[in-house]
């Protein structure tokens, strides 16, 4: 049986950086909980030593943690890395997170490791291939992971399912959770022309466990049409504030992460964001 007994706190956490140790240990700061991305604390063998992983364990004393994995490629074609799968663990079961989630996206093929998040159709064969991984993961761990919603740049012609239709597939088939990523839902609307209302309005809140708030550069396409970029490397824009206050009023009210993870800014920057995430927060608990 998997382990759900535990879970994020009803607040707002950050993307936890190191150069913000200071400012979050000693700090007065609407942050209630810290979520690191897993690889960056897996050694060799297990978890990472040295100082990083003390500060963890410093932090981890006083704050829910959440694990976000980038690795395990949950989309992919092969079979799960056992020894990334490994230390995962080893990492899991040394700090004993609130919660521990991944992405609807793959990131290798054969022995090659791409240093991205990509796309698949969603087919009846991709549907259980996931279901499959993840069923391994849950196992593997002992305890419900989340999954993520994907920033789109395309759609699949041999896609047989709807995105949240295909999510929904998933937590039946395998009682894993969601983690609502609004940035992506609202960088995806406009980037395959859907309405992200619509996609809000559909999704099955009753899964989710955390819900992501990140920011998005505008580019191009090689049609010269607006093209949306998900790169966690600014504010949360104001449409996504606008959908995020739809989301809580549609599904409730979710643990929120302000996600900042490229030109990371000096610590009144994030603070501020996640000050203005737990503003709307409030608002839906009241």
């Amino acid at each position: 049986m998997l382990d759900q007994t535990k879970q994020l706190p009803m607040g707002v956490g950050v993307g936890y950086k190191s150069k913000h140790f200071s400012n979050i240990s000693e700090g007065d700061h609407p942050v209630k909980w810290l979520e690191i991305h897993a690889e960056n604390y897996m050694g060799e063998k297990g978890a990472a030593g040295g100082r990083p992983m003390a500060q963890l364990r410093a932090l981890s004393d006083r704050f829910p943690i959440s694990v976000h994995g980038v690795g395990l490629s949950i989309g992919g074609e092969g079979r799960l890395d056992p020894d990334h799968l490994a230390r995962l663990k080893h990492l899991i079961d040394e700090i004993s997170p609130a919660s521990f989630s991944e992405h609807l996206a793959w990131s290798t093929h054969d022995t090659a490791y791409f240093n991205d998040l990509l796309p698949l159709p969603y087919t009846a064969k991709t549907l259980a291939r996931v279901c499959d991984h993840i069923d391994e993961v849950q196992d593997r761990l002992g305890r419900q992971m989340l999954l993520e919603n994907p920033s789109s740049y395309l759609a699949f012609a041999e896609s047989t399912y709807g995105e949240v239709e295909f999510l929904r597939a998933v937590v039946k088939r395998t009682g894993c959770g969601l983690l609502l990523d609004v940035n992506n839902v609202f960088v995806s609307a406009n980037n395959l022309r859907i309405d992200a209302h619509d996609y809000i309005d559909a999704f099955p809140h009753e899964a989710v466990g955390e819900i992501h708030l990140g920011g998005h550069d505008e580019d191009q396409d090689e049609d010269g049409a607006p093209l949306l970029i998900d790169s966690h490397g600014r504010e949360v824009a104001d449409p996504v504030w606008h959908l995020y206050t739809y989301a809580l009023a549609t599904g409730g009210p979710k643990p929120t992460l302000i996600e900042w993870d490229t030109d990371v800014p000096e610590w009144d920057v994030l603070a501020s964001e996640a000050a203005r995430a737990a503003l709307r927060l409030e608002q839906v608990l009241v």
